[in-house]
């Protein structure tokens, strides 16, 4: 649910500032992001949460914003070396974007600053991870989209 309530705060924002975001894709999404948490909670719940998702018919739009929300989005090489289906998990559409940056301002229960994910990313993977540089990518990309 908090992932979902700053997902639609950052929709909403976009929209104010003349973006074209489906609200409905972003809720939708961020409601069902870690589906796949039933299954398994390692790096691959976000490929289970696809496939259920899949196999409940769901639209292929909602399908890829669950697919595409781990770590900042983890390109096909490094896809491979988790074990994953060989492909790219990188958010492309903007709503993709909004929910895998809203699941990261989240530790818990609490909002945090992008800078708390960074460090939990750090210790985790290692100070010179590539997922780090993404994670502040895509905090430059939405803080810019955010000031207008």
């Amino acid at each position: 649910m908090n992932v979902t309530k700053i997902a639609l705060r950052i929709a909403n924002q976009l929209i104010f500032r003349g973006y074209e975001v489906d609200i409905r894709l972003v809720e939708a999404g961020a409601l069902l992001h870690d589906i796949g948490r039933s299954r398994s909670h390692e790096v691959d719940h976000a490929v289970v949460g696809a496939g259920i998702a899949r196999e409940l018919g769901l639209p292929e739009e909602l399908v890829l914003v669950i697919e595409r929300h781990i770590g900042a989005g983890i390109p096909e090489d490094e896809a491979r070396e988790l074990g994953l289906p060989e492909r790219s998990y990188v958010p492309v559409s903007l709503e993709e974007k909004i929910v895998s940056y809203a699941d990261k301002l989240i530790a818990g229960r609490c909002e945090v600053d992008i800078e708390v994910t960074v460090r939990d990313f750090s210790d985790k993977l290692g100070e010179d991870h590539p997922s780090l540089e993404r994670l502040r990518g895509l905090d430059a990309e939405m803080k810019a989209l955010l000031a207008g």
